[in-house]
């Protein structure tokens, strides 16, 4: 019997799935709000009310438990990663790095009383090609 077993398949193998939420978080947790379909955006609320939840413990299991979740690449920087980084331009490792930075400071400080219920979907409407009803997820002020 598979009893309580969640299940968000969307027609995606599992790592197709892990990749896309953790670049969805990602997002979410950049920008503060982003727009996606009803489905992806339930199953993401999931994902990014427990990264808050992470945060909040602020523990270095809980960082690495974030960080294996958004899948930041804390590789060596190149010269030219270290140079775009130094420049403060947009790049990729940049990203990654910030993204850790802001859960763990802003958005720690932020709902360091709340209890959950971080983030809220607005819905938008349906998309012009193909009529899948979109929303809008973000994160509560």
């Amino acid at each position: 019997m598979r009893h309580g077993k969640h299940t968000f398949k969307v027609g995606r193998t599992g790592s197709h799935r892990r990749s896309m939420i953790a670049n969805m978080l990602k997002s979410l947790i950049e920008n503060g709000r982003i727009s996606t379909t009803i489905v992806k955006a339930k199953e993401l609320r999931r994902h990014a009310d427990r990264m808050v939840t992470l945060a909040k413990k602020n523990t270095l299991a809980s960082k690495r438990n974030a960080i294996a979740t958004l899948k930041v690449s804390f590789n060596p920087l190149s010269s030219k990663e270290a140079r775009q980084v130094k420049a403060g331009e947009k790049g990729s490792c940049a990203r990654d790095r910030n993204v850790i930075g802001k859960l763990f400071g802003e958005l720690r400080e932020r709902y360091a009383s709340r209890n959950g219920g971080y983030t809220r979907i607005i819905r938008a409407g349906d998309r012009v090609g193909d009529r899948a009803t979109t929303c809008y997820i973000e994160y509560i002020q």
